[in-house]
């Protein structure tokens, strides 16, 4: 069954309200959301240099659209394989240094399988970078700057994050995902 772009844009947005600003994973993401300066763009690629060509095309819209702020590109039909969706990350980090966009543009990566080197694969802690499909979350480098400067010291954030996945548990956590995957798009 092929879900509707307004259905993983609903799915998405339910993961960033709920999990991402709902359990402050990112301090900086609530602001943003309450702006309506997120940007959800489902892409339907099926080739990787397709999928290069539409990051790169919204880098260039993200350059003629200053008020939003950040993009998730979200691949709901790519790179359901977690290894093969790093090595498309790793060719967009190399793209986008070779376009000149190092400076003014990042990445985050998400992935509902996302695994950090040195843990397995059901640890809790992988949880951090988990969501609904795949996505690259593409972030104007300025703004982290500023969110930075404003929040202070952000190097403890990943281990907070670490220690609110494992307070919160899997079981607790796999819940908040199932529900996102519920949302519709009323």
């Amino acid at each position: 069954m092929l879900l509707s772009d307004e259905l993983v844009t609903a799915q998405t947005m339910k993961w960033v309200k709920d999990f991402i600003v709902g359990f402050n994973v990112c301090p900086f993401a609530k602001r943003e959301v309450e702006k309506e300066s997120v940007r959800v763009m489902v892409l339907r690629s099926k080739k990787i240099d397709v999928a290069l060509e539409e990051l790169m095309a919204e880098v260039q819209w993200l350059d003629e659209q200053s008020e939003t702020e950040t993009t998730l590109l979200v691949f709901p039909t790519l790179f359901n394989d977690f290894h093969r969706y790093l090595d498309f990350v790793e060719m967009a980090e190399d793209l986008m240094f070779e376009q000149e966009c190092e400076g003014v543009y990042q990445l985050a990566t998400f992935h509902p399988d996302y695994c950090f080197s040195g843990t397995e694969p059901d640890d809790v802690s992988n949880y951090t970078n988990r969501s609904p499909y795949p996505m690259l979350h593409l972030l104007r480098e300025a703004s982290v700057e500023k969110a930075i400067e404003f929040y202070g010291d952000t190097s403890d954030i990943p281990n907070e994050n670490i220690e609110k996945m494992e307070t919160l548990g899997r079981a607790k956590l796999d819940d908040v995902f199932a529900t996102c995957m519920k949302a519709d798009n009323d």
